[in-house]
């Protein structure tokens, strides 16, 4: 089995290949961060000009790299949301333009379902396995029990953790992205120098909230002396940093115990999306995954933030259970995993 999967929600214009077997033919990424970079943000209208202009030269190259001609695919798999609306268009298209030419099979895949499933890809997991998802536009804690099988154990009620990460670093001036930027400034500062809140930490639930911390941020680098030291910066830095990973094991202790009861026969804690970079929350989480009897499993960082290899690997897994879609398929901005979830309450809640 061989599958073209094509990823556009966010700002990395991805194609690639991928087995029946899990081997990866090839991988292909177009980064947009220097696109971005002066508004130290993703701006949606940018990412879907970019994803139109590039993502026909990157399907060709990941096709040339695979040795093979769109004949010899069994289908053809595109992020069809949640993500930027513009971009998951453009990648949508694409993949029912070639589906269509090729007579293949078209599969939209939940971009979330793409990182879900990623740790069956690098580690042959079974299910079923909690999933932490924390990224610039996700948080979530979810049960992965089979192919398109979630419980939502836990989500954010505001902000993303990755989101976070880039506001604190655009108030600090560290560059964008935030979440590398804070990450090295935090290696020179003291976590315990400001005192800063554990969002949630010890709330009943699993849910996150990263807006109060985020606003915390903001109050103190305005009562600091200005402009900000580079000392006063990596000192915020790796306070803020402390914090996230405090507030996110805590949740995360709290998914396990639940997760550990409802299923006992559970084969470990993922992590996945770009904040699974950050080192700081790795040690936590793996500490918390010990406590808990459960091996840490992260897929390698090329995996863990946006790609089209886990769009095309979770193309292969639902093509094996006869799940494709038609050309009639609407690209979707939002496209819960766990859509019987009980609505998220707060302030915040994006509806």
């Amino acid at each position: 089995m061989r599958i073209l999967g094509i990823e556009t929600s966010c700002d990395e214009t991805a194609a690639a290949v991928v087995t029946g077997e899990g081997e990866i033919l090839a991988d292909v990424v177009l980064s947009q961060l220097a696109e971005h970079r002066p508004f130290g943000g993703v701006v949606p209208e940018i990412a879907a000009r970019a994803h139109l202009e590039h993502v026909d030269r990157l399907v060709a190259e990941a096709m040339s790299r695979a040795g093979l001609g769109y004949a010899q695919l069994d289908a053809v798999a595109a992020t069809g949301g949640p993500g930027l609306i513009g971009g998951v268009m453009v990648g949508v298209a694409t993949g029912k333009a070639i589906a269509l030419a090729a007579g293949k099979p078209f599969l939209a895949i939940n971009h979330l379902e793409g990182h879900a499933l990623t740790a069956r890809l690098t580690h042959k997991l079974a299910f079923p396995y909690l999933l932490l998802l924390a990224s610039g536009g996700h948080c979530q804690l979810l049960a992965v029990l089979g192919v398109g099988e979630y419980r939502r154990l836990g989500s954010t009620i505001d902000d993303a953790a990755g989101e976070a990460f880039d506001k604190v670093a655009k108030m600090l001036d560290l560059g964008y992205p935030g979440g590398p930027a804070v990450e090295k400034a935090a290696t020179s500062g003291d976590p315990a120098r400001f005192a800063l809140p554990r969002p949630m930490k010890g709330k009943p639930n699993c849910d996150f909230s990263f807006s109060g911390l985020k606003n915390a941020v903001r109050l103190l680098i305005a009562a600091l002396p200005q402009p900000v030291t580079r000392q006063d910066a990596a000192d915020v830095a790796a306070g803020f940093q402390a914090a996230v990973a405090e507030s996110v094991a805590d949740r995360t202790r709290r998914a396990l115990a639940e997760f550990r009861t409802r299923w006992p026969d559970g084969t470990g804690l993922v992590v996945a999306g770009g904040v699974a970079a950050n080192g700081a929350l790795r040690q936590a989480l793996i500490a918390e995954a010990t406590a808990a009897g459960l091996p840490f499993i992260a897929p390698p960082l090329k995996l863990c933030t946006d790609n089209a290899a886990m769009i095309a690997w979770a193309g292969v897994e639902r093509f094996r259970l006869g799940l494709t879609d038609g050309l009639d398929f609407a690209p979707r901005p939002r496209w819960p995993l766990d859509p019987k979830a009980a609505p998220l309450k707060g302030a915040g809640v994006k509806a």
